[in-house]
This record gives C-alpha cells, structure tokens and sequence, in this order.
C-alpha cells in the first residue's frame, strides 16, 4: 500500500466535524484544510509526540490506545488553558513493515478521543521512519478573547487544588511493567489493577473541569497533570513567582491506588508527586471564590481537592509532611534530557 493510499485508508469516511463547529470549508485531501473561526476568540495551539519505546511499549499499550492517549494529551493541553479543542493535525512516521492493521488500530483509538471531546481532524502528515512508531498530534483549540487560564497568574492567599485522583496513571504503568506482557494480551483484569492499567492506557482530559474554572471567575493559574504533581506545582511557582505549600495529608490517594501501593511494598504520594500522565488538573484558586468553585464541582459530579496554599514567603515548592515537617520538593518525574 503506498504513500496515498495509506492516507485514504487512515482518514475515509471521517470527515465530520464536532457537533459545535462549521464544517470545514477545504478538508482533508488539499494541501491544507481551511476552517471559519469563532469571533470575540482567540486561537489556541500545542502539539505533542508519543514515540515508541519511550512513551508507549508493546507492554504498556495496545495500538488503539496509542491513538487515543495522543489525542487526549493534546486535548488535555487545550484543558490547562481553559479552551475549547476545535481541530487537531496528526503526523505519523512508521516503518514500513508495520502492518497496515496495526496503524488501522491506532487511528481508530485516535478518532475515538477525537469524536468524544468534539474535535475535527482536519489532516496531517505521513513518512516512513527506521525505527519505531512517532505519533505526533498538533490541536487548534479556541478560548475567549483575554480569558486564557496561564501559569503565571498564582498570587499569594490562593488555595491550591488538584482534580481527580493523580497517581492512577503512573501505578497502572508500574504494574504494567511489572507484569511485561502484551497489553493486547492482559484480558480483564481484578480490582485494583484494572482502574489502574485504564487510567495510564485512557487518561481522561479535564476540559468540562477547565471551563467551569474560567466560568467561576475565580480561577488564578493552571496547568495539566502530565508530568506529575510536583514537576506542575514547580511550574507555576516558578511562572508567578511565588511559593507553593502542598499538604501530604491532604493530597486524595484513590483507593486502588491505596491497595496497589500496599501489595506492592510502595508509597502511593512517589506516584502522585513524580508519576504523570494523568491529565487531571492542578491550579491555584483565588481564596474567596474556593467554595463557590468547591459548589460547581459538585453539582457537575468533578472531584476537586484543596491541597494548599500559594505564599509569598518563599520560592518553589514545599511539601509539609504528616508529622509538621516541610521540605522543598524539587522538580520530579520523567525528564528527557536528564543526564
């Protein structure tokens, strides 16, 4: 199968837009898609890259969910800005003796993300590459005019809250690992490994989360659960320039979390500090507007955990422990280019 009939085979008959957008006006087959946009908004674009071996192994994922995790990734992106995802460019590089199923599968998981969230894939890119699978997602997503959520809007006297139940994510990958078998092979799974193993194989982007964030009027900085608590928390502090104060007590550990750190022999907070991939949300709330926020949450069924406070009195992010004591908390999790 060459180059363009590769193309016809990944994107037939998916043409539709989300139900909120005008179709595009040229799509997939020209040289580039053209689309209306939303007056009084303003464009909001990110891209990222899954490649095999370092973010996804036979083990770890099935085809499908490679798909499906590349999309949501991006989309989560949209998320930690308070926008709405709108149109996505996929680019993908295989080798060519990857079966024409396997990235069959891949695409299928990578529609699924985008027909859940209303986003239209508009085109892309694909080559052949020595080596493994590169997926790469680049998302156009839209955001009133002035209103984009930013790191660097943190000030001192906000409540720092998470959404979610970080730590999922990176205990699922752990027991992955650990198992080494084919994910396509793993069947159903007994509690607690199967919420796990979903919630690395099928993170869920916090778009309803963000945008009732924006609505509240309340919200200060944000950022997405990708590279873990921590490594997020360091980002904002680092952006507005001031300290953050996380509680260990207070950082919500599921309960399957909870029971695969006790059959396992480890300690549920190194997953939720230094883990990723969990696409929740975490973010800063300015004091007076926390338990207006807590109320939206509520009603909408969203968990959101008050986890800390932001202080002028220091720089960085601490961690103050069970017993009293605080500690700085460096950056954490997967860094590509640490030596």
């Amino acid at each position: 199968m060459d180059e363009f009939a590769l193309i016809r085979r990944l994107t037939e008959r998916r043409a539709s837009s989300g139900k909120d957008l005008p179709p595009l006006v040229v799509g997939i087959g020209d040289d580039a898609a053209v689309a209306d946009w939303p007056e009084r908004s303003q464009i909001v674009m990110s891209c990222d890259t899954m490649v095999q071996e370092i973010h996804f192994k036979r083990v770890t994922m099935k085809d499908r969910d490679v798909g499906y995790k590349a999309m949501a990734s991006n989309i989560s992106d949209m998320a930690a800005m308070g926008a709405v995802p709108r149109y996505a460019l996929v680019s993908l590089s295989v080798p060519k003796e990857v079966p024409v199923e396997r990235l069959t599968q891949i695409y299928d998981g990578l529609y699924e993300c985008a027909d859940r969230f209303q986003v239209t894939v508009a085109g892309g890119d694909t080559s052949s590459i020595s080596g493994g699978i590169v997926l790469t997602v680049t998302i156009i997503g839209a955001v009133e005019r002035g209103r984009a959520i930013v790191r660097s809007s943190a000030r001192a006297g906000d409540a720092v809250f998470v959404t979610g139940y970080p730590g999922g994510s990176a205990a699922g990958l752990d027991y992955l690992l650990r198992s080494q078998q084919p994910a396509d092979t793993l069947g159903e799974l007994p509690r607690p490994y199967q919420s796990l193993v979903h919630a690395h194989q099928r993170p869920e982007p916090q778009v309803r989360a963000a945008r009732l964030l924006l609505e509240s009027g309340f919200v200060g900085a944000l950022n997405d659960i990708s590279d873990g608590v921590a490594s997020e928390a360091a980002e904002i502090a680092e952006a507005s320039d001031v300290g953050l104060l996380l509680e260990a007590k207070r950082l919500p550990v599921h309960p399957d979390v909870a029971e695969y750190g006790r059959l396992t022999g480890q300690d549920p907070l190194e997953w939720i500090l230094a883990g990723g991939e969990d696409y929740q949300l975490l973010g800063t709330v300015r004091l007076e507007g926390v338990d207006k926020v807590k109320e939206l949450f509520r009603e909408e069924g969203i968990p959101l955990t008050v986890i800390g406070t932001v202080s002028d009195q220091f720089q960085g992010v601490r961690l103050l422990r069970c017993d009293g004591t605080s500690e700085p908390l460096g950056r954490r999790g997967y860094n590509h280019f640490d030596a």
